[in-house]
């Protein structure tokens, strides 16, 4: 006697060795023994060896026309016996019989199973629908099929081109588009970038960075709704009384959050004022313009373009423009003239007369420090701005050496100003967005120049003047902090005035760059309170000790500071590469910074934005400098290769790089190497439409 039985959804047959009421032990072809209880025996036979019985049904099921089988079928539920007999014949043999399970089974659409051997029909609508979705599958299943096949031709179909982003970065790996992209990856054992670079789904480098970009932090675009500035609503302000400010920016600089001014020169007792533009004193918390800078967090900057945390329109009704009197956070710091000691500060909001917005990158190179410091030194190309306001510059560059001096003292160790900065220009887009074909010209800029250093001394000096008051008052605020200088010790963002280590300041709150940071909206909000209410600032202040949103403010922007961030550094890599490729530098000198093993060192290029790693170092020491020979750039990886050809200095170069910063350098080369993408070719590949295993594919 043989029997044929279920085991966990596959059918066997073999010889009944024995048999009790509840089981029974059969022995399969292979002479492998199984018990098996007796409700999953569905059919016994004893004509025909269990191999052949199976083989026959295979082939008998494989012949069964299933809408022909649900005509036959009864509405009821039915045995597969029952069926077989119907549409077979009224004889139907063992094999007819077996042949129908098999059937049956692998047809849950036609038939639901409601028990061992038994079934009951779907309904007609079910069916239909059923149909529908498997002829659906089909259709899906050629579709990526034949993009799978246009991809590996190097053709980019249409659909996948428009969700390529997506694809690569936070991708749907249930559409058709990605399994396309992965079969096609796998039929052409080829990386799947590589794969959609020849296809020519990535119009060029520099679209690939910037849609990538706007994919992860920008998807609904960089438009700006419509929305209207609000009018300063304290329109009673007070106009500063013998101010004559100047803003200190670069040419392409619309946000001028800054300004500075000089009082008292030649009295013993000079009042530096530094005065903020005051959108704080329009913009509420809550309102749709908040909401915007919330959502947006900062200004993102890259060469020859930027997408402002605010609305162009907005900013020209705040910014420090030149020519008119401008609402302001004004804080006036009383300083001693001959020992330049700070006697004491005030905070006033006011109405702040800007006589002119001096660009230093067109003043760079006649503000000198020996121009500054040498008042019967005269240089007659200087514009007229800048002339009449000497005296106030020449005491801001010597109160800001001062300044620096002293943060200098606390912090333990000079600050370095060794390397330049790098401005770089774009030629022919005229503000549009990049397309990656614009010519760039990269100028060096000596770091601490007087009109910078005067600057950042004095935003320093708010922000931590600020901070301390904020404190003193019981008012929170956003602060920026270090515990120490130690390797590995970094700036955190936190509600606390705590010492920032790194600048020798006893608390440090960003609230300087109003336009331009969200942080610094929110630090200014709290410091008109402190203006407006001192003591009890504390109970008028939009927020609160311990406020959570202010620690949601906190975790937001420091996510999206790095991210920006980071993209500009990405960019600045991109067009110094771009650079190189459009003057033919076939060479670099450059300073060896670090032994990454194995003859590979991180070098740092003398004259341009560029670390890379070079081969070649042997045996040569950090502080070398060295001449390399360029190899292939890669836009998309923003990687060069270089080889190290010759030395160019005498040993001992290593004192050249005492105190460089290593994470600082690290954060230079970190926007270079392999693109990180969410397409796994190893997934498991699309099964069959209606199979089990594609219903449970991820």
């Amino acid at each position: 006697m043989h029997a044929l039985f279920e085991d966990a959804g596959r059918f066997l047959a073999g010889r009944v060795l024995s048999e009790a009421e509840s089981s029974a032990q059969i022995e399969l072809d292979s002479g492998k023994r199984v018990k098996v209880k007796a409700a999953n025996i569905l059919l016994r036979f004893d004509q025909m060896a269990p191999a052949d019985l199976l083989a026959q049904a295979q082939g008998l099921a494989a012949g069964i026309d299933l809408d022909l089988a649900w005509e036959f079928a009864p509405e009821d539920e039915f045995g597969f016996a029952d069926l077989a007999r119907e549409y077979f014949s009224a004889q139907a043999s063992v094999a007819e019989q077996a042949g129908t399970l098999l059937r049956l089974f692998e047809a849950p659409h036609y038939f639901r199973r409601a028990g061992k051997g038994r079934f009951r029909k779907a309904s007609a609508e079910v069916l239909q629908q059923a149909l529908a979705a498997i002829e659906k599958k089909k259709q899906i299943a050629a579709q990526i099929d034949a993009w799978a096949g246009e991809l590996a031709a190097g053709r980019c179909p249409e659909p996948i081109r428009a969700q390529l982003y997506k694809i690569l970065f936070k991708p749907d790996k249930n559409a058709p588009e990605y399994k396309a992209v992965v079969e096609a990856a796998r039929q052409t054992q080829r990386a799947p970038l590589a794969l959609l670079q020849g296809a020519g789904a990535i119009a060029s480098a520099y679209e690939f960075h910037w849609q990538r970009f706007l994919f992860e932090h920008f998807p609904k675009g960089i438009g700006f709704p419509e929305l209207q500035a609000p009018a300063i609503a304290d329109a009673e302000l007070p106009l500063a009384e013998g101010v004559q400010a100047y803003s200190i920016d670069d040419s392409h600089t619309t946000e001028i959050d800054d300004a500075l001014s000089v009082q008292g020169l030649g009295t013993g007792r000079v009042t530096v004022g530094i005065h903020i533009a005051a959108p704080g004193l329009a913009i509420a918390p809550g309102s749709a313009l908040d909401q915007l800078g919330r959502s947006r967090l900062s200004t993102v900057y890259m060469p020859g373009y930027k997408i402002t945390m605010l609305p162009d329109a907005v900013v020209q009704t705040y910014t420090l423009s030149e020519g008119r009197a401008v609402p302001a956070v004004s804080l006036y710091v009383s300083v001693d003239e001959e020992s330049l000691a700070i006697l004491g500060s005030e905070t006033r909001l006011e109405r702040v007369p800007i006589v002119a917005n001096l660009r230093h990158d067109q003043l760079d190179g006649l503000v000198t420090a020996e121009w500054l410091e040498n008042p019967g030194l005269d240089d007659q190309t200087l514009d007229t701005p800048a002339r009449k306001g000497r005296p106030a510059l020449s005491f801001l560059y010597r109160f800001a050496r001062h300044l620096k001096a002293g943060r200098e003292q606390v912090r333990g160790k000079p600050e370095n100003f060794n390397r330049p900065d790098y401005t770089l220009r774009l030629i022919g887009n005229d503000g549009a967005v990049p397309t990656g074909a614009e010519r760039v010209e990269i100028h060096p800029r000596a770091r601490g120049a007087p009109l910078d250093l005067s600057v950042a001394e004095a935003m320093g000096l708010a922000n931590a003047t600020w901070g301390q008051w904020l404190a003193e008052l019981g008012v929170p605020g956003i602060y920026r902090s270090q515990a120490s200088m130690a390797p590995g010790v970094k700036v955190r963002m936190g509600t606390k005035a705590l010492p920032h280590a790194g600048l020798g300041v006893p608390a440090y709150a960003w609230s300087t760059s109003p336009l331009r940071r969200y942080t610094d909206l929110v630090n200014q909000w709290q410091i008109i309170a402190c203006a407006r209410h001192g003591r009890t600032a504390a109970l008028a202040a939009p927020f609160k000790p311990k406020d959570a949103e202010l620690f949601s403010i906190i975790s937001a922007f420091d996510a999206a500071y790095a991210a920006y961030n980071g993209y500009q550094a990405a960019m600045e890599r991109f067009w110094t590469l771009k650079y190189i490729e459009q003057n033919g530098l076939a060479e670099l000198e450059a300073t060896l910074l670090r032994d990454n093993g194995g003859g590979v060192w991180l070098a740092r290029a003398d004259h341009l934005p560029l670390v890379f790693s070079a081969l070649g170092g042997g045996t040569l020491e950090r502080g070398a400098r060295v001449r390399v020979r360029l190899g292939a750039i890669d836009e998309i990886t923003l990687d060069v290769s270089a080889t190290v050809l010759e030395r160019l200095d005498a040993t001992g170069g290593a004192a050249a790089l005492a105190g460089a910063d290593d994470e600082a350098e690290d954060g230079e080369v970190a926007a270079a190497g392999p693109i990180a993408i969410a397409l796994d070719v190893d997934d498991t590949p699309a099964a069959a439409p209606g199979t089990a295993a594609e219903a449970a594919a991820p």
